[in-house]
Parts: structure tokens; C-alpha cells; sequence
């Protein structure tokens, strides 16, 4: 029997961060104790307080049966309340909220939803890969925006031809911004709002890093317009639940309608002792302020040695990750090879495996490398002892 892979998987290349593991494995079996910046899974435990909350729920909802689709009511209604309270935007939980398995899932199956054969999504690049493996899923086609320094890493939503415009049903964007750091601001979200409305483009809003940011509170693009507009959210970074998989979608009635309407078909809904879990992590933000101290020392003190070893940094003002421009003379790829070198062992994303290339062929994450904040405190400074090393030392 002859088995034959679909033509849309076919063309769908590895997913960059199980490449990524692969790499770390090899040098771990050469007995190498390997620094590992590369996928961006918080390694602090998911505070406690959650973990005895989920227990209890497990007990509790012993009997509980499938979940509801779209989430329970009284986990919708707590994520309305910390809407509420953190961004000053009301939503009905009945017709605004639906829970999701994590980010991922609905960021990958909100085009099935809204996208036909011949639609275009426009998608960021450098950016989450699925955006744009979602949209080709769906039967569309991607067309990536650049983000570059020289705009602060935000769309220049101008040089997007009209041509490809008058084919656009959705735009993905993504502040908090991964992998750069940069929140965007209140002119962008104006001006992306009233691009958008022109033109009937869902703006499909990913804020999955909301939460984790060092001085300035990043902006909702809710706390500007529900109209076209629906907002993926996630527990995952927040609250260190990225195994949990819990988050959420919000924002204009219709789009959360056709979203469920999406799910009630493919999944049968996050367990609700997990929902409960997700409960208890909303209302507080106390380990969320904890984790945000930890994420800024670590920045500090590796962004201070990629930039005296000679890289282009931007510094990051959210996320718990670094963008950094590999050195004169090296790109991504070559910084990161670098940095695989038994000597050092430090893993990072290659910029290019989160670029994808422009219409004209050009990729912005070419030059770039993404180190998520993820190791320990301690090893972030060996790493940093590392990197100096390994470049400075070097003739």
C-alpha cells in the first residue's frame, strides 16, 4: 500500500522548534550541559496555589463529563472580570468569550471560520508559524508583512499592494510582540483600525503575551474596537500553564460565533478542572508580577552580553524573549551555529525559521536570533560567561 501525505502537509515545512530539539538532544548525548534559549516553555514550576487548585477540581468535577464547547460559564465569566480589571473592557461571557486549548489551537483554527479558497491572510513575518500554516489549512494564502527596526517592528500596512488588499480577509497581529519585544502603540492600533474597517479585514488580535511586560502596561486593541476585531489570549506564559493548554478568544459577538461554531466540530472543549485551575490563576497577580521580575533580570543580563559582543539590540520592553542582530559578519544562522559549538553550547532560533520570505524574496528574520528568557537565572549568567567567551576571545 502506497501511503501519500495530503498536498497541503506536503508542502508544510518542519516545525522549527522540533528541529530545534533534535539539536539539543545530540549535544545532551555528548554529555554537553547545553544552555537552552531556543523554544520559549517557561521552566519555573506553575505556582503551587494552581497546581492545589486543579487537584481539588479534579476530585470535585469527578463525574463531570465531556465540557461545554465554548467553556464553562463561570470560567467565560472570569475572564470577562479580568478583562474587566485589567483593560476597562466589558464583555458579555455568554456571547464575547469562548475558551480555548491554549493559543495555538485558535490561532490555527480561527481561518477555518472566516477564509475560502483564495483569501488572503496577511501575516507577520518574522512571526508564530501558525498564522500562516492555519491560513493554508483553511485553503489560503498568506501574504507576509515585514517587521523591521527602522518601523519599530510594526506593518507598514501602506506598502501592502492594493492588489493583494482587495483579496485580504484577515491580518494577524501580534502585540506584545514575539519574537521582538516591541507593544505597539496607540497610533498603530488607530491606524490599523481604521486600515481594516476601509477594507472589511477581520483584525485578528494576538496577546498572548500580554501580561508579561517590565514597565509600560501593553494596550488591548479591544480597549479601541470590538468591531471586526477578535483577540486570542493564553494562560500559557501568564500564569506558567503551558501544559494545562488553557486561554481564551474575546471581541466582536460575530467572530466569537463563528469560532465556536469552528470548534464545536473539531474538539470537544478544555476539561473543565483544568477551566477551574485557569479560575484561580486569573485572580491573582501576585505570580505574575513575581515572573515578571525574574524575565527582567534575565534580559538584563544577556541582552548586556550579546551587546558586547557586538549585536544590534533593540531592548525588549515585553515578552521573555530577546531579538538580537547576529554580529558583523555572521547571520542568524551563523550566529547560531556559533553558539552550538561545544564550547559554548547555548541554543537559540535561528531568526529565519520565524521569517518567512516577502514577496520579494527578502526575509526579515534573516540577520536576527531569538533567545526566549527561559533558563534559570544561574544559567543565564554562565551563558552570558559563555558567550563572552566565545566571541571576544576569538581573534
Amino acid at each position: 500500500m502506497i501511503v501519500r501525505a495530503s498536498k497541503r502537509l506536503a508542502s508544510t515545512k518542519p516545525y522549527p522548534f522540533a528541529e530545534i530539539d533534535r539539536l539539543v538532544a545530540e549535544l545532551r548525548k555528548k554529555g554537553i550541559k547545553v544552555i537552552d534559549f531556543g523554544v520559549g516553555d517557561p521552566t519555573e514550576p506553575t505556582p503551587s496555589f494552581i497546581r492545589e487548585s486543579l487537584k481539588e477540581a479534579c476530585d470535585r468535577r469527578a463525574s463531570s463529563g465531556y465540557p461545554s464547547y465554548e467553556g464553562s460559564f463561570e470560567y467565560r465569566a472570569c475572564v470577562a472580570e479580568w478583562f474587566s480589571n485589567r483593560f476597562g473592557v466589558a464583555l458579555d461571557p455568554e456571547k464575547e468569550v469562548c475558551a480555548t486549548i491554549g493559543a495555538k489551537e485558535a490561532v490555527f483554527h480561527l481561518p477555518l471560520a472566516l477564509v475560502d479558497q483564495g483569501d488572503v491572510v496577511l501575516c507577520p513575518s518574522p512571526g508564530y508559524p501558525p498564522y500562516h500554516t492555519g491560513t493554508v489549512f483553511a485553503g489560503g494564502t498568506p501574504f507576509f508583512y515585514g517587521l523591521y527596526r527602522e518601523n519599530n517592528f510594526l506593518p507598514d500596512l501602506k506598502a501592502i499592494p492594493e492588489e493583494v488588499l482587495e483579496k485580504t480577509r484577515m491580518i494577524w497581529v501580534n502585540y506584545p510582540n514575539s519574537p521582538t519585544g516591541v507593544i505597539a502603540s496607540d497610533a498603530f492600533f488607530a491606524e490599523l483600525i481604521d486600515f481594516a474597517r476601509k477594507r472589511d479585514i477581520v483584525i485578528a488580535s494576538d496577546e498572548a503575551y500580554s501580561e508579561i511586560y517590565f514597565d509600560e502596561k501593553p494596550r488591548s486593541i479591544l480597549e479601541f474596537s470590538k468591531d471586526g476585531v477578535i483577540v486570542v489570549q493564553s494562560l500559557s506564559k501568564r500564569s506558567r500553564m503551558t501544559g494545562y493548554r488553557i486561554g481564551f478568544v474575546c471581541g466582536d459577538e460575530r467572530l466569537v460565533s463563528l469560532f465556536k461554531k469552528v470548534k464545536t466540530n473539531i474538539d470537544s472543549g478544555t476539561p473543565t478542572f483544568i477551566q477551574d485551575a485557569a479560575i484561580t490563576a486569573l485572580r491573582d497577580e501576585a505570580h505574575v508580577e513575581e515572573m515578571r521580575s525574574i524575565y527582567k533580570e534575565r534580559r538584563d543580563i544577556l541582552v548586556e552580553a550579546l551587546s558586547d559582543i557586538g549585536c544590534e539590540i533593540l531592548v525588549p520592553k515585553a515578552t521573555l524573549y530577546v531579538w538580537a542582530k547576529a554580529p558583523k559578519g555572521l547571520d542568524g544562522v551563523g550566529f547560531a551555529s556559533k553558539l552550538l559549538e561545544p564550547d559554548i553550547a547555548v541554543v537559540c532560533t535561528p531568526g529565519i525559521a520565524l521569517g518567512e520570505p516577502l514577496h520579494d524574496n527578502s526575509n526579515p528574520g534573516k540577520d536576527y536570533v531569538r533567545f526566549a528568557l527561559v533558563p534559570n537565572t544561574e544559567d543565564v549568567k554562565e551563558a552570558a560567561i559563555r558567550i563572552r567567551r566565545g566571541f571576544m576571545s576569538a581573534p
